[in-house]
């Protein structure tokens, strides 16, 4: 299941760029902040600790955005 999961993940990154990044960054992010503010502190992923998967997300949010910005702002 993971695997069909990753590849649809990847298919749709590679399809919609930096569109899907930041959509299923933000989309993680929010999840996550929920389940902090809920009360989870480790979590399955590989950096365990949520804040560290909270500071990742949100890296990747910033740096989505940033490639959908940029291009436009450098004319």
């Amino acid at each position: 299941m993971k695997l069909c999961v990753y590849a649809t993940v990847a298919l749709l990154a590679w399809l919609f760029g930096a569109w899907a990044v930041l959509g299923f960054a933000a989309l993680g992010f929010a999840g996550y902040w929920r389940a902090r503010r809920a009360g989870l502190t480790r979590s399955k992923c590989y950096l365990r600790d949520t804040r560290l998967v909270l500071a990742y997300l949100g890296l990747i949010t910033l740096v989505a955005a940033a490639a959908l910005v940029l291009p436009h702002t450098l004319r």
